[in-house]
């Protein structure tokens, strides 16, 4: 599938061919959600509210900043919430995730939230089940929020999210494989709220709420407490590495600091080796927290971690409230 994404946010002959199996794909998906909207396959409400953080497309739009930001909102207003994954790439399977996780056995994503230390993270590609085990070992739990699970109808939720890259947007606007949507556009109006990440509001009547991603401070990856800004780089060899669904949106990100930067683009969650980042004439590299915690066990000093956090619209976090104030009435 991966050689097919540059095809996705273009058109070309190519999707002549590959049209039929998007029509195919569109129609099982409408087959499967209406299945569970008339209860045919079984789906699971939990005994407090769902709030589901996911997309329409493949590929990284902020889910995991987003859900990471709600999570500290919701902790500071006295909740006490969890988050359940699906762990992409990972091998474990309704287990939690604790600081020692490797990536490989539960994710890089769950791993960057589990050292956020906000709130437990459990993960599982069967969602319902991992919450009930997360709820069992951690019965204070009043909200769940389910990290990328938008298409994940086995688990009943009192609040949709989409998060829709603002750059990218839908893409050439096909369904996999032709191209990068999972669902189509129209799946949007059935959404409790649409978060832009970066550029303007689009169109749709759903709610929408502006997000960016902000961040200007480094940390090395194996001295954490050692930080540095933009300015303590400037006049150095850098090389920057982002291996996640939209690299262009790190690299520019560090070019807005002031930065000249080598770019190295990855495929989304790759498994990196030393010999992959083994860059000449290097002084100082560059990563997302992605990235990082697939790369401790080989970095030197010369690796810094960016650390992002999201500016959101505060209604969002109102909504949101409102929303799970009604469970179970």
């Amino acid at each position: 599938m991966a050689g097919l994404e540059q095809y996705w946010y273009r058109k070309s002959p190519l999707h002549l061919i590959l049209r039929p199996a998007s029509w195919l794909f569109g129609w099982l998906s409408a087959i499967r959600r209406a299945l569970y909207r008339r209860h045919i396959l079984d789906s699971y409400r939990l005994p407090m509210p769902v709030v589901v953080i996911g997309n329409i497309s493949v590929g990284g739009t902020g889910k995991t900043p987003l859900t990471l930001s709600l999570a500290q909102q919701l902790t500071d207003r006295g909740y006490h919430p969890a988050v359940v994954s699906r762990g992409f790439g990972g091998t474990a399977q309704g287990q939690p995730v604790t600081e020692n996780s490797t990536a490989q056995q539960v994710g890089d994503e769950p791993l960057l939230m589990a050292r956020r230390k906000i709130c437990p993270v459990w993960v599982g590609t069967d969602r319902a089940a991992t919450a009930k085990l997360a709820l069992m070992a951690y019965p204070q739990c009043d909200v769940l929020l389910c990290d990328d699970g938008l298409q994940h109808y086995r688990l009943q939720r009192d609040m949709e999210i989409c998060v829709v890259d603002g750059a990218r947007r839908f893409g050439n606007g096909y369904l996999l494989p032709a191209g990068p949507l999972r669902e189509p556009v129209s799946r949007l109006k059935t959404v409790d709220a649409i978060v832009v990440n970066g550029g303007v509001a689009i169109s749709c009547d759903a709610p929408q709420y502006l997000m960016q991603l902000s961040g200007d401070i480094f940390h090395n990856l194996i001295h954490p407490d050692k930080t540095a800004r933009a300015s303590d780089f400037q006049g150095m060899r850098l090389h920057a590495v982002a291996g996640i669904g939209h690299p262009q949106r790190f690299f520019e990100h560090l070019k807005g600091l002031g930065l000249e930067i080598n770019p190295h683009a990855f495929a989304d969650h790759h498994p990196y080796r030393a010999c992959d980042l083994a860059f000449d004439n290097c002084d100082a590299l560059l990563l997302t927290e992605k990235d990082a915690v697939k790369c401790a066990a080989f970095a030197d000093e010369k690796f810094w971690v960016l650390r992002v956090d999201t500016q959101i619209d505060p209604a969002l976090i109102h909504h949101l409230l409102r929303k799970i104030s009604r469970h179970g009435s």
